[in-house]
């Protein structure tokens, strides 16, 4: 046994699921992941794997999961099933994803009856997501009072993007009283991936401009300067900016008045058209970025359509942060799409050798899950792949806070 703790779990609550991950600081080392999902539905799903043996160990079981409480008491039952429960000596804290943290947080955070107030406060603006992060933390501490529990927020890598980038042009009095500007989101894997790409890059961090396109079903774009973000695609809500999956992204503001006064549509079925039936899906009935590519490929107009659109609100945001930044080092592709899809990474570039892009058609194509170059050699702006994991940023910011005694606690 180590002389002091070294493990952090990492929880993950969604809005019907919990992942989680129990690592080892010492080396960041897996020892265990899992996963409960379809949380609330008639049948749910428990899959937990140890990873401490020669060989990953997996085992699975379905039956209902009512809720929250009941899946965090799954994963503790689990863990505890092959001796890495919540009240092992070497456990050091919980480390949670909490989506939202307003301007309050700015970095990894102590939790405590404060906390806890403000990320519910703060559910109007992730109704999915906060919610179920809160959940998490009181499960976690109801299961372990003694525990640290440490929130690391979505929000708090743009937390101190400049004025002209993170406020809306709105009246003032207006947008103070309800707090209302560009939050961004996607804060760990942004920072992740930019300290990577300048790692792969062998270059300093606090000298490297990248921009990152965090490309999932949920997708957002990042300038980083020197290891800050300047700016990123969504602001208030994770609505704004790129096409996502089902989320439109950018829109004019004037479509909602206008579905509201003449579809007789309400707030509310606006919001979940914006949400939940625009995007990808909207423009094609799909949004599985692989089903897609096949349909355009055999010449499904719509699917076309869709690709389309999506690459060119990317190409978009690509010219938009190279101005931002002045100059660019690196173009880092990541997350489900980022990672995976070659035809995205070729277009999203196509044409822009004049802002110094350019993809070798081989290594684009090269299926790999290791940090690589994807751009010809000699090319002004280095384009890359750099595999996301949260998880290790979640874990590195909760050990950093805890075992390392960061002053003050709560930072905000």
């Amino acid at each position: 046994m180590s002389a002091s703790p070294t493990r952090v779990l990492v929880l993950n609550s969604g809005s019907s699921s919990v992942k989680y991950q129990l690592l080892d600081m010492r080396d960041g080392s897996r020892l265990a992941t899992g996963l409960v999902e379809r949380i609330g539905e008639r049948t749910s799903r428990v899959e937990h794997t140890l990873l401490t043996g020669t060989e990953p160990r997996t085992r699975s079981r379905d039956g209902r999961v009512a809720d929250h409480d009941e899946a965090l008491d799954a994963v503790a039952a689990e863990l505890s099933g092959d001796g890495l429960g919540l009240d092992s000596p070497e456990l050091l804290a919980v480390g949670h994803r909490i989506v939202h943290g307003g301007r309050l947080f700015d970095g990894p955070t102590l939790v405590d009856w404060h906390v806890e107030r403000e990320i519910e406060r703060l559910i109007p603006v992730a109704p999915l997501h906060n919610p179920a992060g809160l959940a998490g933390i009181r499960t976690a501490r109801r299961l372990n009072p003694a525990l640290p529990q440490v929130a690391v927020f979505d929000t708090a890598f743009h937390a101190h993007m400049p004025d002209a980038a993170s406020r809306y042009a709105l009246d003032t009095a207006v947008a103070e009283a309800h707090r209302i500007r560009r939050y961004g989101a996607h804060g760990t894997s942004h920072a992740y991936v930019s300290r990577a790409t300048a790692e792969l890059l062998g270059r300093p961090y606090e000298e490297t401009n990248t921009i990152v396109l965090h490309l999932g079903n949920g997708a957002s774009a990042c300038a980083v300067r020197g290891g800050r973000s300047v700016d990123t695609s969504m602001g208030l809500t994770p609505l704004e900016g790129l096409v996502m999956g089902t989320r439109s992204g950018d829109i004019d503001p004037a479509v909602v008045f206008h579905l509201m006064r003449n579809a007789s549509m309400s707030a509310e079925d606006v919001d979940v058209l914006l949400n939940k039936k625009s995007g990808l899906y909207g423009l094609c009935g799909d949004n599985d970025m692989r089903e897609i590519t096949r349909r355009a490929g055999e010449g499904d107009r719509t699917a076309r359509l869709a690709f389309d659109v999506y690459v060119h609100r990317l190409r978009k945001y690509i010219g938009a942060y190279t101005a931002v930044l002045g100059r660019v080092d690196a173009l880092a592709f990541t997350a489900g799409v980022g990672e995976n899809s070659a035809p995205v990474r070729a277009a999203a570039v196509e044409g822009l050798t004049g802002f110094g892009l350019a993809v070798d058609p081989e290594r684009n194509a090269a299926r790999e899950k290791r940090a690589r170059v994807i751009s010809p050699e000699g090319t002004p702006v280095t384009v890359a792949v750099v595999p996301t994991d949260e998880e290790l940023e979640i874990a590195r910011q909760t050990y950093g806070l805890v075992a390392e005694g960061a002053e003050g606690g709560v930072r905000g």
